[in-house]
């Protein structure tokens, strides 16, 4: 096989520039089609009749796959008699080109790109090999700046019926999708095919983010360029807003985008979805779904419920409909039904078996006490306090029980008192009642001059079973005081405080950020009486950044993003933000950035988590190298394996490893996956003992990037997790660190060390 550059520029500027070739040697050219269509039907003809010699006669056009189609047919003359019969169908070129690129990449990466060349003819050929790509760095060849885009180009000689693997080194350039394209040429035929991946950032890019309100007047914010950071990537992004709907924005796309769906999380997220959809629909603002978008993810959702709804008693566990309902889980998933329901939405047209929830409402203290034998009255009476909550949402009194339960108003937190008083809403002979909730909350209320928040005791096992935390707590009081005393000066107080309490935008789990939405919501609605008609302006230094005029009632934003090496490095510099006109202007300035070292230290916050990684077939095919990185044999078998310890007993976690790049997890749910040898298995050779298949988990997932492991409950200990991945691109990756976390109390985390990962 010969192997050099391939002759001449000016073939490859024609070859990948256009959809034309050129035969190897400077022949007549000819068309090179690149194949898009990937469709792995190929056909489906429902009805067709036969002729009178019994013979079907079908035209099909097939799609781009080169690959074997399966071919099948089923006939009959009515409802008795029928018949069926297969055959196969090979789809060849002559000359065939496949890329083999990993799934994703990270920033910095540098692989080498596998692209594979198949000769079906029965005499060599010799073959121009070309790569064009964009956000790729290719060695060698050739740059168009304009447009973005390189390219590079190998001459190889394919032997008879035989394949060429050609490998192209490149290096991942920014975090964004990379894209490239594959070209083949021979003498008198040639293929072409097109991939995009993802490259994502193996650190965080969100540095600072900082939001506020103008009613009048100006505020100035000094802002520098971070240290130690690529100049060449993030920046200063200011979005101004007529509507505080803005500053939901990154609370309401956390709860879209959130990696994990179990039942509870599927309902934070259509609870905050229903109860925006009108809001979203009047003010049409960018940057969120549409409106349709928006109720094919709520239909979407019912779906979902509806599967993972219990067989059992008809409620809800964490993942999965083989359990008997969770009754917290179960009420949180009525709660998300019964708004669907408000915004027209019927559940039970998704499968959802509304019939038995009622019953399951009213019946919330005896089943609670036959899940658990061992609850405590003090948790039978919130659960019972969320159930009356709900049920006065779904349009039932439920005074009998409202009554029943205020007598225990003592022994009540805060937030059941609130839901309480929230299911007492249109009831008479509750004044008693509703006076000494409406005490209890000013009792607890902790006021400042700008905020406010309120004061309860929440135990370890409170904010892990039953989800409570301090701001789910302020939203669920919030929403209790528009109903019950819409002008309570602690109102608006609390709304700032609310707001004042986000990281990066959002608060710290879906149910904070769902119970937050659902309040605010209501806020706004009730709140922004005053048309908008003025000028927003910002100013870095004294050179103007960006005017944007607010004129009516919309969700247009101002977006303007200033690049960070417009930033002075190593000293700060003024943005100053004014409104000139009527209404309020929401803002929100944030600073993105990388760090030019990807290396991340390990961090304990209540966990700490490593990983290592291990040979599986033969002990040389991984090895740690003096800088502590990892090596590893490309095409061998990886165990990687996590360590974790839990310094105290931990609830809903998740524990997430990122994949280097060229390593790909093996999933043994997958019937296409090898057997793969159980842990410990290939150290001893010995049968398992049956303590080694308990499973502390609950779940586990295997997706392009990363591999999940969840479990409801962990108590303190060291555990361990392992799983099989292949090698399979050689070069050099990031690996961004391991991390285990408290998914409703993400503040509780620990995280390893970023590694690097070289496969050869």
């Amino acid at each position: 096989m010969a192997d050099g550059a391939a002759p001449g520029m000016a073939l490859m500027a024609k070859a990948m520039t256009g959809s034309r070739g050129g035969g190897g040697g400077g022949g007549d050219a000819y068309a090179v089609d690149e194949r898009t269509d990937f469709n792995p039907l190929a056909a489906f003809v429902p009805d067709v009749r036969s002729a009178a010699d019994g013979t079907v006669t079908v035209k099909v056009k097939l799609p781009d796959n080169v690959t074997r189609y399966r071919v099948m047919a089923v006939a009959t003359d009515g409802d008795q008699r029928f018949g069926k019969g297969e055959a196969g169908l090979l789809a060849q070129l002559p000359l065939t080109v496949r890329p083999s690129a990993p799934r994703f990449l990270n920033f910095g990466d540098r692989f080498e790109l596998p692209v594979v060349v198949q000769n079906l003819g029965k005499a060599p050929l010799e073959v121009d090999v070309l790569v064009r790509a964009a956000n790729l760095g290719l060695d060698g060849g050739w740059k168009d700046e304009a447009k973005g885009l390189v390219g590079v180009g190998r001459r190889v000689t394919v032997p008879a019926d035989g394949r060429v693997e050609v490998r192209f080194p490149a290096t991942a350039e920014q975090a964004g999708t990379a894209l490239f394209q594959a070209a083949a040429f021979g003498p008198d035929s040639g293929d072409a095919a097109r991939v995009s991946l993802p490259v994502y950032t193996p650190v965080t890019t969100e540095a600072f983010a900082t939001y506020g309100e103008i009613d009048a007047g100006a505020v100035r914010q000094a802002v520098e360029r971070p240290a130690g950071v690529i100049p060449q990537f993030g920046a200063l992004q200011l979005t101004t807003s007529s509507t505080a709907l803005g500053n939901l924005t990154d609370a309401f796309l956390y709860l879209q985008s959130y990696p994990f769906e179990c039942a509870e999380q599927i309902a934070s997220r259509m609870m905050a979805t229903v109860a925006l959809k009108d809001v979203l629909r009047a003010f049409n603002a960018p940057g969120l779904p549409g409106e349709a978008e928006v109720d094919a993810a709520i239909r979407a959702d019912l779906a979902r419920l509806a599967a993972m709804q219990s067989q059992q008693d008809r409620g809800w566990d964490w993942w999965t409909s083989g359990r008997p309902g969770n009754p917290r889980v179960t009420l949180h998933v009525v709660h998300a039904l019964a708004r669907a329901q408000a915004k027209g939405y019927d559940p039970a047209a998704s499968g959802v078996d509304m019939g038995a929830l009622d019953e399951y409402l009213l019946r919330i203290r005896e089943v609670a006490r036959q899940a658990d034998p061992d609850i405590t009255e003090a948790d039978i009476d919130l659960l019972h306090a969320e159930a009356l909550y709900v049920r006065r949402l779904r349009g039932s009194s439920a005074t009998v029980q409202v009554r029943e339960l205020a007598g225990r108003l003592d022994k009540l937190p805060l937030d059941a008192k609130a839901w309480l008083l929230s299911a007492m809403a249109g009831l008479d002979r509750f004044d008693e009642t509703r006076a000494a909730i409406r005490k209890a909350i000013a009792d607890a209320a902790t006021e400042e001059a700008a905020t406010a928040q309120f004061s309860t005791e929440i135990s370890e096992t409170d904010r892990g079973v039953f989800l409570r935390s301090e701001r789910r707590t302020d939203a669920i009081v919030l929403d209790a005081l528009l109903g019950d005393q819409p002008d309570n000066d602690l109102i608006v107080k609390t709304v700032r405080g609310l707001l004042d309490h986000r990281v990066r935008g959002r608060w710290g789990s879906t149910q904070e950020n769902a119970w937050v939405l659902i309040a605010l919501d209501r806020y706004f609605r009730q709140a922004e009486g005053v048309t908008p008609d003025f000028v927003a302006r910002a100013w870095l230094g004294d050179k103007l950044a960006a005017e944007t005029p607010f004129v009516g009632r919309s969700a247009d934003r101002g977006q303007s993003d200033i690049p960070l090496s417009e930033l002075p490095e190593g000293k700060a510099i003024d943005l100053t933000l004014a409104k000139e006109g009527a209404g309020r202007l929401y803002y929100r300035l944030g600073l993105s950035y990388a760090p030019a070292s990807l290396k991340v230290d390990p961090l304990e916050r209540g966990f700490s988590v490593s990983r290592s990684y291990e040979a599986v077939d033969d002990p040389g095919d991984v090895r740690r190298t003096a800088d502590g990185g990892w090596e590893v044999k490309a095409g061998s078998r990886v165990r990687v394996r996590l360590s974790m310890a839990a310094a105290s007993r931990r609830y809903q976690v998740a524990l997430v490893d990122p994949l280097p790049a060229g390593l790909e997890a093996l999933n043994p749910e997958l019937a296409t996956t090898e057997v793969l040898p159980p842990d410990g298995e290939e150290q001893d050779g010995g049968p398992m003992p049956w303590w080694r298949w308990w499973r502390w988990y609950d779940r586990e997932g295997f997706r392009d990037d990363r591999v999940e492991v969840f479990t409801s409950f962990l108590d303190a200990g060291d555990y361990s997790y392992s799983y099989v991945a292949r090698a399979t691109t050689p070069g050099s990756f990031t690996v961004p660190p391991v991390k285990v976390e408290e998914m409703y109390h993400p503040e509780t985390f620990g995280r390893g060390g970023t590694d690097k990962v070289v496969v050869r």
